[in-house]
């Protein structure tokens, strides 16, 4: 009889086997060495126990290296399962204890092998991986002839265009020129980085421009342009270059590298010149038409002088002299030579051929000068002169002589639209709505043909029979150059109306609300009002 309270304590370590192993729902036998398909998802191993006392009561441990790194506590279950293990060789390790917990720690060992499929295989790797550089390497090749081929096409278009093109680093220094200048100068590459381009500039220009750029480069400019003169090898002439440079800057603004170039602007230096020399030639010789109303003007004013000076000597001459008198002929004297002095400036400063000056000038001030330098050629052909200038104008940055030159031409114009008939000549100056300052030159002449009013601005184009045809378009010329604009309109009744629109620079003026001021400096039959 045995009476289960009373057993006694187990010392028997269990024996361990394992049974069978499914791979995928297939049974393989447990003999070491197995060796599994490839491609094994669901992995299943049966073991037990031979324990008779209590079999139920035995527990097992298993570990499958190398996968588990420790003993996996399964309890009472007698199966493992594993899933989507790689391919590789394992040992299936298996310990049981009994009913008292005596464990054997010998246990079961199974050694199998899950094969590899094809594209798990060492030389399937290997070939991956070779194909993979090949490819790599084939594609790297294709980009680089690819950027050499953009870079053959890049530097073709550097080397061929025409201009100058060169690059410098941050401090200005050149280290690169291309051909074109390289033919032009006769100055190598070699020959032309750091400061060594500087051997084909104009030694007038040196100096100035190598400050400028200096400059320029060392406060880091978004942009440098200056114009010099270069020499040519071929002829050793110098010809004139506008010089452009830009910086290339990095994510933080630093500037890494200056690109510039360097176009030829001689042809355009010419057609400056010309046109300068044409606008000087245009107001000399029309200086030449008023030599004659000039003379009668500085006439009246030495007139005036010889006759104050003897009436000076006779206040003089007196027994008891009368000094009061006399000085009032002296102060007479004093402001008719500053008046024949005045006019002889004017006639000067438009006879001159100096470089253009814009500074703030009074554009009213500018028309009552012309005024009355045309006062005697009006009188001379019965025609008045007269003015409404609005008052509080704001001045405006030109230069005056030219602005001069454009009224004169247009006053000049009007008066010899009235020579046979006579009539008036209206300038005005107000402020347009739109901040420009708007001048007009109107007449009370034979007018403009309508079929031709297109063209009175074209060069060479005149409806005078005598007409150079240039007075106009270098009036339009000279204010485009100024930012304004030059028109004409017929009038209502007769004659025409010449119209300026100049820029003001000032954002808003006041111009007063009264009406303007209307002055008439001359009458039909010569008297002055």
């Amino acid at each position: 009889m045995i009476d289960p309270r009373h057993l006694p304590f187990n010392e028997l370590p269990p024996q361990v086997h394992i049974e069978q192993v499914v791979a995928d729902g297939k049974t393989y036998d447990v003999s070491n060495g197995l060796h599994l398909p490839a491609r094994v998802h669901d992995l299943t191993f049966d073991y037990t126990t031979l324990s008779l006392a209590v079999p139920e009561k035995a527990r097992f441990r298993v570990r499958l290296e190398p996968q588990d790194k420790d003993w996996r506590e399964l309890g009472y279950s007698r199966r493992a399962h594993y899933t989507n293990l790689p391919p590789s060789n394992y040992r299936l390790s298996v310990i049981a204890s009994n009913n008292s917990g005596v464990w054997n720690e010998q246990g079961a060992v199974l050694d199998f092998a899950i094969a590899p499929a094809f594209y798990q295989t060492n030389w399937f790797r290997t070939l991956c991986v070779a194909a993979f550089v090949a490819l790599f390497w084939a594609l790297h090749r294709l980009l680089v002839q690819r950027l050499r081929r953009q870079e053959r096409k890049l530097r073709d278009v550097i080397e061929t265009m025409p201009s100058f093109a060169w690059t410098a680093l941050p401090d200005g220094s050149v280290d690169f020129v291309n051909r074109n200048w390289q033919e032009y100068t006769g100055l190598s590459t070699e020959k032309s980085v750091g400061s060594g381009w500087e051997a084909a500039v104009h030694p007038e220009d040196l100096e100035s421009h190598r400050e400028k750029r200096r400059g320029a480069m060392a406060a880091g400019r978004e942009r440098f342009e200056n114009e010099v003169r270069f020499r040519s090898a071929a002829d050793g002439e110098y010809r004139w270059f506008l010089v452009r440079a830009v910086p290339l800057r990095d994510a933080k603004g630093t500037i890494i590298r200056w690109y510039g170039n360097s176009t030829d602007i001689e042809d355009r230096k010419r057609a400056e010149q010309l046109q300068a020399d044409l606008a000087h030639l245009s107001r000399v010789t029309t200086m030449g038409e008023l030599t004659v109303s000039l003379a009668h003007e500085i006439k009246q004013p030495i007139a005036a002088a010889v006759a104050n000076a003897h009436a000076c000597l006779q206040s003089l001459k007196r027994e008891q002299p009368d000094l009061e008198l006399a000085c009032e002929a002296a102060d007479g004297m004093v402001k008719a030579g500053m008046r024949a002095s005045d006019i002889i400036d004017r006639l000067r400063s438009l006879y001159s051929k100096s470089a253009p000056q814009r500074e703030l000038v009074d554009v009213n001030e500018i028309v009552r000068e012309m005024v009355v330098l045309l006062l005697g050629e009006a009188n001379r052909y019965a025609v008045s002169m007269r003015t409404e200038l609005a008052v509080n104008l704001p001045k405006i940055t030109a230069d005056g002589v030219q602005l001069q030159q454009v009224l004169m031409n247009l006053m000049l114009n009007g008066i010899e639209a009235m020579k046979e008939t006579g009539g008036v000549v209206t300038v005005k100056s107000q402020l347009g709505r739109d901040g420009r300052l708007l001048i007009s030159v109107g007449d009370t002449g034979v007018g403009l043909p309508a079929e031709k009013m297109d063209q009175i601005f074209n060069a060479f184009f005149t409806t005078k029979p005598q007409g150079s045809g240039m007075g106009l378009a270098i009036s339009r010329s000279i204010v485009e150059s100024h930012g304004g604009r030059v028109w004409a309109t017929a009038n209502d009744g007769r004659g025409a109306t010449f119209h300026l629109a100049l820029l003001t620079g000032a954002e808003e003026v006041k111009v007063a609300t009264t009406s303007p001021a209307s002055v008439s400096y001359g009458t039909p039959d010569g008297d002055r009002d």
